[in-house]
Formats: structure tokens, C-alpha cells, sequence
């Protein structure tokens, strides 16, 4: 079985902690890493914008992106969250069959 990890921004370390404790409960994802602070430039409704939010990278099973995606989304506070997933190819063996096994 194949892994992925998933990157998202939050508007908070609350919501990231959240999103993080939610989706590892309910074993959409194996773990969490919450990056903190980051400053993100973007464009949004016509205009440069730039704020602070929270990184967050989650480790899963492949086929379980699209249910953790939409899990991010019911329980995220924007309404165009950052979600990306990233195949993961190489590393260790271990470690992602740990991440296959910890996922249901």
C-alpha cells in the first residue's frame, strides 16, 4: 500500500491542533506535524494578500486523501482551504507500512 503526505494551512495554531487531533482520531491520518507560524502571500479576490497562518503536514494511506480532504474542508475555517497531496515514493519501509497500518 502506497502513502501520502498532506499539507495544509490554518488560519490558527488552534485550528491546526484541531484539524491535527481530529483526523488522527479518527484515523484518517497516522500523524501530524504542526509547523507553525508561516507567512503566506497570496492572491484572493482581486488583490495581493499577505497574513500569518499555521503549516500542517499529515502523513495517510493513499486512498484516503479524498476522505481526509473532505474531512479538512467539513471542519476547516475557510472556504478554499489549502489541502495538497504528495505521493510518497521513497523512505523508509518501516515507517510507511507503520503509517498503512495506523490508518483505516
Amino acid at each position: 500500500m502506497s502513502a501520502s503526505t498532506i499539507y495544509v494551512t490554518a488560519s490558527t495554531l488552534k485550528e491546526a491542533t484541531e484539524i491535527a487531533r481530529t483526523t488522527v482520531n479518527e484515523r484518517l491520518a497516522a500523524c501530524a506535524n504542526i509547523l507553525g507560524s508561516i507567512t503566506s502571500v497570496y492572491f484572493w479576490n482581486g488583490r495581493v494578500e499577505e497574513g500569518t497562518e499555521t503549516a500542517l503536514i499529515l502523513k495517510t494511506r493513499r486512498d484516503l486523501v479524498p476522505a481526509l480532504t473532505e474531512r479538512i474542508k467539513e471542519i476547516h475555517s475557510y472556504d478554499c482551504p489549502c489541502i495538497t497531496s504528495l505521493n510518497i515514493t521513497e523512505g523508509n519501509p518501516d515507517y510507511i507500512d507503520w503509517i498503512n497500518s495506523e490508518t483505516r
